[in-house]
């Protein structure tokens, strides 16, 4: 590798590392409004509301705002479809399980969409993407296990109903992000849409507006208004994890996706949102350390999400399509 590419690897696993700590916004910030006794119906609601405005001024930058609104004009039940599994649903079980435990539990757990997405695939396509490649399976597996760990420890060898319920939710959340996002890609793949991967937030977002809207009804109905501070947290997750971090992994990818090493490498990072969900979550939120089994577990996540980056990394490097897939199983 010569100066120049290392150069370029470097800074990609540079910016992928920051993304993964804007990534944690969502897993810290939406612990600490359950802490403040918020309801997650708002968590989940005013993320989207919030983040909605913010893409509007980011979008003049990032291709723009009219070939997204006419794409779903053209094909509105797609996009209504596919934004309301793959952020209404996404999103509403990962806010509400973050009332279930620290904030480095659910990160661990929703880690589990680094294989999702795979395993989504002989659901999704007819062609040579729905094999599930061996290698990768096993480095999932190892994902699974570490999941599994973690919440036996963290459960001191016993899970109650509401931590079942818990675990499941993220689980669910963890597939149906990547199904929402890699079913939009096929069908704007079928119809033959070209937009970018901002734009394709940007209209997820738009296109999940009126569920929004929905929750936020039947939420002030139930609960009354959110407090003020819930609102500020769910505009830092908006603006850490909706933008921020989504065009950073964006532009880290985008930078080595002809090298497999460096995708690898900078793929990787991601599992420094346990670390980054540990040490926060425990010098910002007051909550325990993992010990024993957990903490065997979030090593073996990690060491799962290293391996699986690696593998996925190698199969998508200059392939446009797979790139894309690789990037949309992405983000919380």
């Amino acid at each position: 590798m010569n100066r120049s590419a290392r150069g370029a690897a470097l800074a990609a696993v540079g910016i992928a590392l920051l993304s993964a700590l804007f990534f944690t916004c969502t897993y810290l910030l939406n612990r600490a409004a359950a802490n403040a006794g918020g309801h997650w119906l708002w968590t989940a609601a005013l993320r989207y509301l919030i983040t909605l405005p913010i893409m509007l001024v980011v979008m003049p930058w990032q291709g723009g705002a009219k070939p997204v609104w006419r794409a779903i004009r053209a094909h509105p039940g797609p996009w209504l479809l596919w934004s309301g599994v793959g952020f209404v649903l996404f999103y509403l079980l990962l806010s509400f399980a973050a009332n279930s435990g620290p904030s480095w539990l659910v990160a661990g757990t929703f880690q589990l969409t680094v294989i999702a997405g795979m395993l989504c695939a002989p659901f999704l396509y007819d062609d040579a993407r729905a094999r599930i490649p061996v290698p990768a399976f096993a480095a999932g597996l190892v994902v699974i296990a570490g999941v599994l760990l973690m919440q036996e420890g963290y459960g001191s060898g016993h899970l109650d109903r509401k931590a079942w319920l818990a675990l499941l939710a993220v689980a669910v959340s963890a597939f149906a992000y990547p199904l929402g996002n890699r079913g939009l890609l096929l069908h704007l793949e079928r119809t033959g849409t070209e937009l970018n991967a901002t734009q394709r937030v940007f209209g997820m977002t738009l296109a999940s507006q009126p569920m929004w809207w929905a929750v936020t009804a039947y939420a002030f109905a139930s609960v009354g208004t959110p407090p003020s501070g819930q609102v500020l947290l769910a505009a830092g997750v908006a603006l850490g994890a909706g933008v921020i971090a989504t065009v950073l992994f964006f532009q880290a990818t985008g930078m080595v996706r002809n090298d497999p090493s460096a995708l690898a490498a900078a793929e990787a990072m991601q599992a420094a949102e346990i670390l980054f969900a540990t040490l926060i979550g425990v010098f910002w939120l007051g909550e325990a350390w993992p010990r024993g089994i957990t903490l065997w577990g979030a090593i073996l996540v990690g060491a799962g999400i290293v391996a699986f980056s690696v593998v996925a990394a190698r199969a998508a490097a200059g392939d446009k399509h797979a790139m894309q897939e690789l990037r949309s199983d992405r983000g919380a």
